[in-house]
C-alpha cells in the first residue's frame, strides 16, 4: 500500500466540498492508503481531500498514539445532532503542519456513516472521538481550522505556518 502525498494548505482543494461516496465497498484500497499515511505523518485523522481525494471519507484513529488503536473509516458521514456545550482544545492539522490552533467545537456528536463493507453506524462519539470527528468533517466542506479562528488570530496563525514553511 503506498502512502499517498498529503495537500498542505493553501491549496485550493482543501476549501472545496467533497462529493457523496457511491459505493462505499469500491473505497477499501483507498481507505487502507489513507490510514497509512496517517499513521506515517503521524496523525490521528486524515480526510479524502487532504490526500486529494474529492470525496466524503476520513478515516481516525484517535487512540493509537497512546495505547492500542482504534481506527475507524467514516465513509458519507453526517452529523445528525450536536451538543450546544462548546468546548476548546488544541488542534493541528496534517495539512497546516507546524502551528496548532485553539477551535470550539461542540462537546458531543451523534454521527451517521457508513465503512468499507457497507454497514451503517450511528453512535455519539465524546471527548477527543468528537473533536477528531469534527475537524475532519469540515474538511470534507471546504472548511480548514483557519476558518474557525477569529480573524485576529487567524492572521497571527497563518504568518506561523508561513514562518514554518520556509
Amino acid at each position: 500500500m503506498p502512502l499517498l502525498p498529503i495537500l498542505f494548505w493553501p491549496d485550493e482543494r482543501l476549501s472545496q466540498p467533497c462529493a457523496e461516496v457511491a459505493d462505499p465497498t469500491a473505497t477499501a484500497d483507498l481507505v487502507a492508503d489513507m490510514f497509512e499515511t496517517m499513521y506515517a505523518a503521524p496523525g490521528r485523522g486524515l480526510a479524502g481531500p487532504q490526500v486529494g481525494r474529492m470525496l466524503r471519507l476520513f478515516v481516525m484513529d484517535t487512540t493509537w498514539k497512546t495505547s492500542a488503536g482504534t481506527p475507524v473509516a467514516c465513509i458519507n458521514p453526517v452529523i445528525v445532532a450536536k451538543s450546544d456545550q462548546l468546548v476548546t482544545g488544541t488542534e493541528a492539522c496534517l495539512s497546516i503542519p507546524g502551528v496548532d490552533m485553539l477551535v470550539p467545537r461542540s462537546e458531543w456528536i451523534d454521527m451517521e456513516w457508513m465503512d468499507v463493507e457497507g454497514q451503517r453506524h450511528v453512535e455519539r462519539l465524546t471527548g477527543f472521538d468528537a473533536i477528531c470527528a469534527q475537524h475532519e468533517y469540515d474538511h470534507l466542506d471546504g472548511i480548514v481550522i483557519f476558518d474557525r479562528l477569529p480573524d485576529e488570530d487567524r492572521a497571527r496563525k497563518e504568518s506561523a505556518y508561513e514562518a514554518h514553511r520556509q
